[in-house]
């Protein structure tokens, strides 16, 4: 499962996060190629390696006009500043249609907190920040950055908002200031050590968007790391790191445990093979000595912690135990799935599971067995044919 992890220790803006993932991207330059060639007048991208704090990473420098946002002196005032203007826009973008989808969802909420905060129609609002060209192109290009990476997991770590006030257009506002506020509602966040403002509207809104669920970085292979640096000067590194890699699969398992000495073997077979027709993950006997002398064996059962009062009346009522002992364990694993090979006699399965940088095949059995039987070969043979089959996939 690939894996996104956004660290937002210094909160969040469109620019930052777009050169984030930038650094992710494997194709920089076709990235760069289709935003600079987006029907944004005056409007270019350009990636800067720059450092905060003893940290290296990129700016990403978007101009309007040959001028940055925060020197531009008309960023806040351009024919496109309502919603449907915006959409209007964004539709003539040469983009997947899924990434203008996204691109119009964002403004879209972007809209309606700033509706809610003026008390206004959604139609009406004048956006001031987001409704500037460069703002557009920063949220084209992380949606876009998004759906070219495509995973399967986003995580986002509390999000630092900064604290005191700031100046808009509005006038002096509390960070966060009102509408960022309204677009956090949900997202885990936190006011930090510095005073200012860290998250700005377009940086909640595209967290938001994205985000699957918040807290620490998941357990996962790391693969790559991406850091992008804010315009703003902080007493701390002003970036958000991303970090990209395959997710290392763990969850709780129940452990149901007894002793038997007074059932005979078939009988206990035929009771394991109730557990595991009853859901059990997986049902082994160990033999050993019990008291007195007595031979017998150690049964467990292993299942889902949902399962754990089903399986326990499935175990009581199969066996002659009358009580179980319960234990629950963390298990990490590889995740399993199936691919196909085509072998001489025909089709065979092949179990792959992958996780932790590991990946483990095995032919399936039944499938191996199949065609050994009707073929009259050795199971060796087959399933050694079907081994070399899987070892190219």
């Amino acid at each position: 499962m690939k894996t996104l992890y956004l660290e937002c220790n210094m909160g969040a803006a469109g620019d930052m996060l777009c050169a984030c993932l930038y650094e992710l991207l494997p194709d920089k330059a076709g990235f760069l190629e289709a935003l600079n060639g987006l029907p944004l007048p005056g409007v270019r991208f350009q990636p800067e390696v720059r450092q905060t704090g003893g940290i290296t990473g990129t700016h990403m420098t978007v101009t309007v006009a040959g001028h940055e946002e925060s020197d531009h002196p008309h960023a806040h005032s351009h024919e496109h500043s309502t919603l449907p203007e915006i959409h209007h826009l964004v539709d003539r973008f040469p983009l997947p249609e899924a990434v203008l989808a996204r691109v119009k969802h964002v403004y879209t909420r972007i809209a309606q907190a700033e509706a809610q905060v003026h008390g206004r129609p959604v139609d009406l609002v004048h956006f001031h920040e987001v409704g500037a060209l460069d703002a557009v192109a920063d949220i084209t290009a992380v949606c876009y950055a998004m759906h070219l990476l495509s995973p399967d997991r986003v995580v986002v770590s509390p999000i630092c908002t900064g604290f005191g006030y700031t100046n808009c257009a509005h006038g002096r506002l509390p960070v966060p200031a009102p509408a960022t506020a309204i677009l956090l509602e949900g997202a885990s966040v936190r006011a930090g050590q510095v005073e200012g403002e860290l998250c700005t509207p377009t940086g909640a809104a595209l967290l938001t968007e994205f985000a699957g669920e918040y807290g620490q970085m998941p357990s996962m292979n790391l693969q790559k790391t991406g850091v992008g640096v804010g315009k703003k000067e902080f007493p701390l590194p002003n970036c958000i790191r991303a970090f990209w890699g395959e997710d290392e699969k763990r969850e709780d398992i129940s452990e149901l445990v007894c002793n038997i000495d007074d059932m005979t073997p078939e009988a206990l077979a035929f009771a394991c093979r109730r557990i595991l027709e009853a859901g059990a993950l997986d049902v082994y006997t160990i033999p050993g000595v019990m008291k007195k002398g007595r031979p017998g064996h150690l049964l467990t059962v292993l299942c889902r912690p949902e399962q754990e009062r089903e399986m326990t009346r499935t175990v009581l009522r199969e066996t002659a135990s009358n009580g179980l002992r319960l234990r629950r364990w963390e298990r990490p694993f590889l995740a399993p799935e199936f691919t196909q090979v085509q072998t001489p006699w025909g089709p065979v399965r092949i179990k792959t599971a992958q996780g932790y940088g590991i990946i483990h095949k095995k032919p399936e059995y039944e499938d191996v067995a199949r065609i050994a039987r009707t073929e009259n070969l050795p199971f060796q043979a087959v399933y050694d044919a079907a081994m070399a089959l899987a070892g190219k996939l």
